[in-house]
């Protein structure tokens, strides 16, 4: 099978705050590469089109004789790839709230990598903390680049890359009925507050920041939420509604 497989990812802390971005690239049949990086502030979308930007533009990738699909859970990415870009291209880069593109740099650098790529590339969606095994490990390789811990980055034949996310930990089966029990346990504590004021999302820790955050802005959402899968679905459905 000649096919390149990009599974991306990107994370921020803060939003914007320290931030990080991977990349999993599996090659057909043969090989799989793991790589990261990092910026000591971006915000999540950021980090996101930094993941796919990575990859794109590698000569590896830009040179591969077959088709290239790249998988992620940002609907930011994936709206912005298959539906909004070529049409902010020919608005002069201005949404149809006549306000200017956020990170518009880097969409344009998309822009003009997905023309070189042409049809034998296509943008796929795969939901995030749902158990999907390389969307797993590429959120724990963003995470951990975000907040600088030393991490292992593999490189060799998908063979010995089943036996390395083995070892590591990591089973598809364990971790479906992980975000599962997640998914259930509502009862518990927080893991979050996710908040937009004037069009800006972001995620506190506690209550107390998020309501100094929301308190007195005219228009302010917010809502508490229980799991990192859930953090990042309210952030992307945030961060969408502004951009409409």
């Amino acid at each position: 099978m000649n096919e390149l497989k990009i599974y991306t990812d990107g994370a921020s802390r803060g939003n914007p705050g320290l931030g990080g971005w991977a990349a999993i690239i599996l090659a057909g049949d043969e090989g799989a590469m793991e790589i990261a990086g990092n910026s000591p502030r971006a915000t999540n979308n950021q980090m996101e089109l930094a993941a796919v930007e990575a990859v794109l533009s590698d000569s590896g990738a830009l040179s591969w004789d077959g088709s290239v699909t790249v998988l992620s859970d940002s609907m930011y990415v994936i709206n912005g790839m298959t539906k909004w870009a070529k049409g902010w291209e020919r608005n002069g880069w201005i949404t149809s709230t006549k306000t200017p593109v956020e990170n518009k740099a880097q969409w344009q650098n998309l822009l003009k990598l997905m023309k070189e790529y042409g049809s034998r590339l296509s943008i796929e969606k795969v939901k995030g903390h749902a158990g999907d095994l390389y969307n797993e490990r590429c959120d724990e390789l963003a995470v951990n680049a975000a907040l600088g811990n030393e991490q292992t980055l593999f490189s060799g034949s998908i063979k010995e890359y089943q036996e390395f996310l083995h070892n590591n930990g990591y089973d598809e089966k364990s971790m479906i009925k992980k975000t599962t029990a997640t998914k259930s346990s509502s009862g518990k504590e927080a893991y979050s507050y996710v908040s937009m004021v004037d069009g800006i999302v972001h995620a506190d820790k506690t209550w107390a920041a998020c309501e100094k955050r929301v308190k007195g802005k005219k228009g302010a959402k917010y809502k508490k939420v229980f799991s990192k899968a859930e953090e990042t679905e309210l952030m992307q459905d945030y961060t969408l509604a502004s951009l409409l």
